[in-house]
């Protein structure tokens, strides 16, 4: 039986990718088929569709490693697995039509294929659920680890003036870490000035406001002053409609005007020298 509908599939598989990415672009609201090249659209719809076959006549092993591949790749591509439910449900339906159309399944022997059907589609789904979970989770995880390496380090500018740049969404965890950073860096360089620039995080709301002004205040403790600079002008709206109080803070909208207060403070200045 499995081999029956595998080799309906096989030899009708144009004509089932055909309906099935018009089913794919009247259901969905993803973007998958708005921002992909035709080729890019073409070559993961017959991947798919091979996955979906291999279930009926592979081994166990080499499926899996089939699955694990068109997996990654569909993470990458942002689909999400609502879409992937989607696109499973509506490829066994046309199987199921098809299998109508050319009578194989009738009256006599359609509890029979129901079952089969059903013992198909119900393991691949929940394989092909939990596999993607799994890959986007790590990928998740991979994301969150870079953006940690790349936007928590106190960077000396100046000899008393260090500048630590924030990139991405800040939430609890990162700021914490933003913090232990900030501190430390602040011994080791033996700053007196600190800057933070947030011109890379893109939303600044009530949460992110409270952790800056946490790390504000911890690097006053232990001596230093610090400046909040890179404030865009809607983020500069945000912090005004939320009512955000920065009173306590020297701030500038660029991070050159920023280093210029700080040597300021610091009884130092910039100075043109004409050439000889």
């Amino acid at each position: 039986m499995n081999k029956i509908i595998a080799t309906l599939v096989q030899d009708n598989l144009d004509e089932i990718l055909v309906n099935w990415k018009e089913l794919m672009k009247e259901d969905s609201e993803e973007r998958f088929f708005q921002i992909m090249s035709q080729s890019v659209i073409d070559n993961t719809s017959r991947e798919f569709a091979e996955l979906m076959v291999s279930n009926l006549l592979e081994g166990e092993n080499k499926y899996e490693n089939r699955l694990n591949i068109f997996t990654s790749k569909v993470v990458r591509f942002g689909w999400s697995i609502s879409f992937v439910m989607k696109a499973i449900n509506h490829f066994a339906n046309i199987v199921y039509e098809l299998l109508e159309t050319e009578k194989i399944i009738v009256d006599e022997n359609i509890k029979e294929y129901n079952t089969i059907l059903t013992n198909w589609i119900t393991p691949m789904r929940d394989g092909i659920v939990d596999t993607y979970a799994k890959t986007w989770e790590r990928t998740v995880q991979l994301q969150k680890i870079a953006l940690q390496e790349l936007s928590a380090s106190l960077i000396p500018v100046f000899d008393k003036i260090s500048v630590m740049p924030l990139v991405g969404t800040i939430d609890t965890e990162r700021a914490k870490l933003i913090m232990e950073n900030l501190l430390e860096g602040v011994v080791k360089h033996r700053a007196e000035v600190v800057i933070i620039d947030i011109t890379g995080v893109p939303v600044v709301d009530t949460m992110v406001a409270h952790h800056i002004i946490q790390a504000a205040d911890a690097v006053r403790l232990v001596g230093a002053k610090c400046m909040l600079v890179g404030i865009r002008p809607e983020i500069a709206q945000t912090i005004v409609t939320l009512g955000i109080n920065l009173k306590d803070f020297t701030t500038t909208s660029t991070l050159q005007r920023g280093v210029e207060q700080a040597l300021a403070w610091t009884n130092r200045q910039i100075v043109e020298v004409e050439g000889n």
